[in-house]
């Protein structure tokens, strides 16, 4: 086989050039956890990395959340170390996942005794430590699954720290904070009787998390993991050695962009219960777009478009949304309304839309279109 010189040459290169390329990394501060800068030696993780690679490694400290997650997606840095929120958005932007320093973790939103449920809080005051801390993150998340959002509240006090929240519950400042759970179990017991659970978090990672560019060498990748698995004291970082599941990082990553869990009044369902309903007579409303509509959707879908002006919010302006397609659409039989899965706010606000306007069976497949072909159910197409 005749060898091609000129491109050999260029490849090779390229090559030595991705070789020799400094790596970049940036950590990344959770802002209720700045004594972790003080303790992260930036010359030590820089020398440790670049010699286990062999190339120059170059470390930035940052306690800007905004910037940091402006540079997931833009690509800004090869190598994150962050808190979950940080990589579980480099995780959707090309970045792989090494590990955390820590074990997962749960956060508890805390009220007031009197509080039967997160839902008694609307009109209530809040305690959050800084608006990108994870605190605050997990807080959107609880308020969003009882159908509330921070917009749905008198006040949000946004402080410092954390466990101060508990004093200011305590000293009736505050109605309700989140907070860990092990900080809240140890809190409770120095104080019983004073604070109640409304509503517990799933699991996040703990710590810093790790995560790295995916479109560098496989080599580069597969060192780079074991540096950070065996990482020295020196450097101040733990050893990165817990791999959470990815769908923890995935689940902080749908915090506040994502549709809730839960509607109340609406019952949610999956593509199998949808399938069942469906074959009793019930009408399955599809809200999207025409042209949706048209490229794909379920065999026995209704057309009937939800015009979408309003915030993705769980408080949404409905009068500036326009469903009047829902006008042609039978109250009195049992109703389904999706779209385009759980990113897509139409179908929830559909689904509370109709509660308002007498539809007394409503249903709200959640999931949509994406979760109906992953069940591998039949779609019409024009």
């Amino acid at each position: 086989m005749t060898l091609n010189r000129p491109l050999a040459f260029l490849s090779l290169l390229a090559w030595s050039a991705s070789v020799l390329a400094d790596l970049s990394l940036l950590v990344v501060i959770e802002p209720t956890s700045r004594q972790d800068a003080f303790s992260l030696s930036a010359a030590n993780l820089e020398a440790g990395l670049g010699a286990a690679l062999k190339q120059q490694a170059t470390l930035t400290k940052s306690d800007d959340l905004s910037d940091a997650m402006r540079a997931t997606r833009s690509g800004g840095y090869d190598v994150f170390i962050a808190p979950a929120q940080v990589a579980a958005s480099a995780l959707s932007h090309g970045y792989e996942l090494i590990g955390s320093t820590d074990k997962p973790e749960q956060y508890v939103l805390v009220g007031k005794k009197a509080m039967a449920s997160a839902a008694a809080l609307r009109g209530g005051r809040i305690y959050l430590p800084q608006q990108d801390s994870i605190y605050t993150y997990m807080a959107r998340g609880m308020l969003n699954s009882a159908g509330l959002s921070l917009r749905d509240l008198r006040s949000v006090a946004y402080e410092r720290y954390p466990q101060a929240g508990l004093v200011s519950v305590n000293l009736g400042a505050s109605d309700a904070t989140v907070i860990r759970l092990g900080d809240w179990e140890a809190w409770s017991k120095d104080y019983p009787g004073v604070a109640r659970v409304l509503a517990t978090s799933t699991p996040v990672p703990g710590g810093f998390s790790v995560v790295i560019k995916k479109d560098l060498s496989s080599d580069v990748r597969a060192k780079a993991a074991k540096w950070f698995a065996t990482v020295s004291d020196s450097s101040g970082l733990r050893p990165v050695t817990i791999r959470p599941q990815l769908s923890e990082y995935k689940s902080v990553a749908e915090l506040g962009t994502f549709t809730p869990t839960s509607l109340p009044g609406v019952k949610v369902v999956n593509a199998s219960e949808v399938r069942q309903l469906i074959a009793s007579g019930a009408v399955f409303v599809d809200t999207r777009t025409e042209k949706e509509f048209k490229a794909k959707r379920v065999p026995q879908a209704v057309f009937a478009p939800y015009v979408e002006k309003s915030l993705k919010d769980v408080v949404f302006d409905v009068k500036v949304d326009d469903f009047s397609a829902l006008d042609k659409v039978d109250k009195s039989k049992p109703t389904i309304f999706a779209c385009n899965g759980a990113e897509c706010w139409k179908s929830y606000k559909a689904s509370k839309f109709a509660l308002g306007r007498g539809f007394t069976q409503v249903y709200w497949f959640r999931g949509g279109l994406p979760e109906w072909e992953a069940a591998r159910q039949p779609v019409a197409k024009d």
